[in-house]
């Protein structure tokens, strides 16, 4: 957050002083701004590049950055009205009309403003990834045989391999696709399981990405409640025997957004249910790096106990890495296999080798062992100071459950207290949370937040935030 303050304050500083060079007049030398300025030479590298993108500033390299030639005026805009009806043309003929809602997702994406702290962060904070290591695995890739080669549409035998032993149980590198992230990998499962116009059970609450894909492939989501132990096994196979469903979307592993577990009860009766409805369990793995330090030992994936094909296993490396190392991987078993192949291979083509190559370094490396602990012990601090924060500062936000993985708490709201108010009352004090509405495909049974603690720049900042969210609640209506 400091950094890209510094960065806004820089630009709008400079902006400020572009009518004191003619067009094409050469600006300062990066030293002297460094100077001038007293910021990093990174600060001063990323404020150019923002100017640049704004068409304000023209950059040369060795030469260095001279202020940008008069904008041409821009062409008028053509009538786009005709594609309103164009748009919704097939919708009528549609059982379930398709819709592109990312607004569930942005809301863990977008940037807020310089100065707001984020505790709506879907990605750890860059103190957080190992940047080090990624750059030197990074490096390492690119001078592989081959590294810039097309790839096999299935992934890296090494790579599909690693995956295969991390899954664990029967699962070999033949069941293993690899894939552009958990985000691609969730799409091509969806498409792959149900028809358009079928309906999916999904956890209430779940992960608002994933409703987000099931209704733009056409699909019908229909909420099962979770507890404490995870999806309620009693109420998932009355919703399939009431809606003749062929898919369950789970996350067994600290569901997103309770941060709950599958009581060890409950595992093989969920798998059991779907199999005696010939329903497939999308198991959506994506957590199972975000272990905190006390969590103890992990229970196995489902697919690792699946010997009929089931469950289709999904995971990601970005979540416990950086958001743009998008690598993960579907495993599956049977005829279904080849048909997220397929999909893969006409969505995607491959993923780009480099990336792999990469990914495959990094795993490889005595770093990757070390960062996970380091990354269990940091999550179980900032986990705490969190707790700490809210029980003195907002005893009414007493979480639903405390997680032992994953960055968030799932906290519900006082029935007084309206969530969309709260949530632009906390941007006003400078705080970015995320809203529990996005998380329920059908009415929630109260208003909610998710308060990632791992999206930001330490206890500190944690502590700042949960002060600026009880002002907030001050601002309420009593």
């Amino acid at each position: 957050m400091q950094e890209r303050s510094s960065v806004a304050e820089l630009a709008e500083r400079l902006r400020q002083e572009l009518n004191r060079y003619s067009p094409g007049g050469k600006l300062p030398s990066s030293r002297a701004l460094v100077e001038r300025y007293r910021v990093s030479p990174v600060t001063v590298s990323r404020a150019l590049a923002q100017l640049a993108a704004e068409g304000l500033v023209v950059t040369r390299p060795g030469a260095g950055a001279f202020r940008a030639e008069p904008r041409t005026p821009a062409p008028q805009t053509g009538d786009t009205s005709w594609q309103e009806v164009a748009l919704s043309a097939d919708a009528a003929t549609e059982a379930v009309p398709r819709s592109v809602d990312a607004s569930g997702v942005l809301v863990t994406l977008a940037a807020p403003p310089p100065g707001v702290v984020e505790f709506n962060g879907g990605y750890l904070h860059a103190s957080l990834q190992p940047g080090r290591a990624l750059a030197a695995a990074l490096a390492r890739a690119g001078r592989r045989p081959g590294a810039w080669g097309r790839p096999p549409t299935d992934g890296l035998p090494e790579l599909r391999e690693w995956f295969a032993r991390e899954i664990g149980g029967t699962v070999t590198a033949a069941d293993v696709v690899v894939t552009a992230g958990g985000q691609s990998a969730i799409t091509t499962a969806l498409r792959a399981l149900a028809p358009p116009g079928a309906p999916v059970l999904v956890e209430s609450p779940t992960y608002p990405g994933m409703l987000a894909v099931a209704r733009s492939v056409g699909l019908r989501p229909v909420p099962v409640p979770v507890d404490q132990d995870g999806v309620r096994p009693d109420l998932l196979a009355a919703a399939f025997r009431a809606t003749g469903a062929r898919l369950l979307v789970s996350q067994p592993l600290f569901q997103n957004p309770t941060g709950t577990l599958l009581a060890p009860g409950r595992r093989a009766e969920v798998v059991r249910i779907a199999r005696e409805a010939g329903a497939f369990v999308v198991e959506d793995d994506f957590a199972r790096r975000l272990v905190h330090e006390d969590a103890g030992p992990l229970p196995a994936p489902l697919a690792a106990d699946d010997q009929d094909g089931v469950v289709v296993h999904l995971c990601s490396l970005t979540k416990a890495t950086s958001p743009s190392l998008r690598i993960g991987a579907l495993a599956a078993r049977g005829p279904v296999l080849e048909r997220l192949r397929a999909i893969q291979v006409v969505d995607n083509l491959f993923v780009p080798r480099p990336l792999q190559e990469a990914a495959l370094e990094l795993v490889g490396s005595p770093a990757w062992n070390r960062h996970l602990r380091s990354l269990a012990a940091e999550l179980r601090n900032r986990r705490e100071t969190m707790a700490a924060a809210l029980a003195r500062h907002l005893p009414e936000l007493t979480p639903l459950h405390r997680p032992v993985g994953g960055f968030h708490f799932w906290v519900r709201l006082p029935d007084t207290a309206d969530e969309t108010a709260l949530v632009a009352a906390a941007l006003r004090q400078g705080l970015a949370v995320a809203p529990g509405r996005p998380y329920f495909c059908a009415e929630p049974p109260a208003g909610h937040l998710r308060l990632s603690f791992a999206g930001v720049a330490g206890p500190a900042e944690i502590a700042e935030g949960v002060q600026r969210l009880r002002a907030a609640f001050d601002e309420l209506p009593a």
